[in-house]
């Protein structure tokens, strides 16, 4: 069964959404954040990103920076920008992005079902960010983002769904991206139970997006029932802010990996070391347009990459993903990257940024990669984990109503 439970947000007073609303922590530079937050004191970023409120420079991870989060977000909640919901409730939040919409379930995941595996995970963690967002939750005393969970549809909960958003929305703004952003706040009883009802027969959620936030969640849970001698387990630190999607609503991006450096070779070295493996071709259009074929940015140009027959495993679910490709036929015997959750030669531009992010992002090797086909993703949702961001199943989220799931109270 899936536990999910309603809660008492902190969330933008209705006519200040916009301007609170911002995009997640992880897809901008601590520049980029100070620049779009420059002339807007609510943005949510000096909450998620408060090194923007500090001299440039500052190391993101030092006591100071946690601190200015957790004050920011006092000062959001004293001025009023931030208002807590007066009862528990759930929330239906839907995304549009084009033609593309995606209507999820806002809620309180259970640290004891991850633990169990029954919230299944698919990547593998860097450990200085999984540090990171536990002193964040530490610090602020709240989940500042959500992790994005998905489940396998179920028509039951598509009608419920249909039903409660045929009512007026609370939310309802797009985004200086273009992104639109609708939600409801669920708080009839009737409704709530409803909805627990309807998720408590889903057998199994996978972390879609969110592994840092979520292990950080498990480890302020244990550090806070080893401290609370009448713990119970329900407790609100027992749970963590998701965002619960089905499946067949999900949209997947592509998740570019660049590299700072060729580890000492000249280009031209390079592209005939990896001519064994891929064949090679100016481009154009660095877009992938087939299963195995690449984007890769060099000294200033494209190139379309392709993975030759033979070199790969074709009837290993896993290791014929193109990021498992490019791991093991390039990344790691060419360029030396061996475990990329903790080489510092190489940064992820993903989401909605995709390609066009990654020229210059680090002057070095950018390379596109084509989210995984339909019978990929779903042979890998029922086993093992996918090598780190094998792609990113993108809430095309902007952080924009659902704010803070307190871990305590105030």
């Amino acid at each position: 069964m899936a536990r999910v439970e309603p809660f008492r947000a902190f969330r933008p007073a209705p006519e200040l959404a916009e301007r609170v609303a911002s995009p997640p922590y992880d897809v901008l530079s601590s520049e980029e954040a100070r620049r779009m937050a420059a002339d807007n004191p609510l943005s949510f970023l000096h909450v998620v990103k408060p090194e923007i409120d500090l001299p440039p420079g500052t190391d993101l991870y030092a006591p100071e920076v946690y601190a200015k989060g957790a004050e920011n977000l006092r000062r959001l909640i004293g001025e009023g920008a931030l208002v807590r919901e007066d009862h528990p409730a759930y929330y239906l939040y839907r995304q549009r992005m084009g033609d593309h919409v995606q209507t999820g379930l806002v809620a309180g995941a259970s640290v004891d079902e991850y633990e169990a595996d029954l919230i299944k995970k698919h990547e593998h963690t860097r450990r200085a960010k999984e540090d990171d967002r536990t002193r964040h939750i530490e610090t602020l005393n709240a989940n500042t983002g959500p992790v994005f969970l998905a489940y396998k549809a179920r028509p039951e909960i598509d009608a419920l769904v249909e039903r409660l958003t045929a009512a007026t929305p609370t939310y309802d703004f797009t985004a200086p991206d273009g992104i639109a952003h609708t939600l409801w706040v669920v708080d009839a009883p009737a409704d709530v139970a409803a909805l627990k009802k309807a998720f408590a027969a889903v057998p199994e959620m996978y972390v879609a997006d969110g592994h840092h936030r979520s292990a950080a969640a498990v480890r302020v849970r244990a550090a806070r029932r080893a401290a609370n001698p009448h713990h119970t387990g329900e407790e609100p630190y027992n749970f963590f802010l998701s965002v619960i999607f089905p499946h067949d609503q999900l949209l997947i991006l592509d998740y570019n990996r660049v590299v700072r450096d060729l580890a000492g070779k000249s280009p031209e070295a390079f592209l005939e070391e990896i001519s064994a493996c891929f064949e090679i071709e100016p481009a154009d259009d660095p877009k992938p347009e087939h299963v195995h074929e690449y984007g890769m940015y060099l000294g200033g140009r494209w190139y379309r990459l392709k993975a030759r027959p033979g070199t790969y495993p074709e009837d290993d679910p896993v290791r014929a993903l193109d990021v498992a490709i490019l791991q093991e036929n390039l990344l790691a015997p060419v360029l030396g990257v061996g475990d990329p959750r903790s080489d510092e030669r190489i940064g992820f531009v993903g989401g909605i940024r995709g390609r066009a992010g990654t020229p210059g992002r680090y002057g070095g090797l950018g390379r596109g990669l084509r989210p995984p086909p339909d019978h990929h993703r779903t042979t890998v949702l029922g086993g093992g984990r996918r090598p780190r961001h094998a792609t990113e199943i993108d809430l095309v989220r902007a952080q924009a109503a659902l704010r803070a799931h307190r871990q305590a109270t105030l």
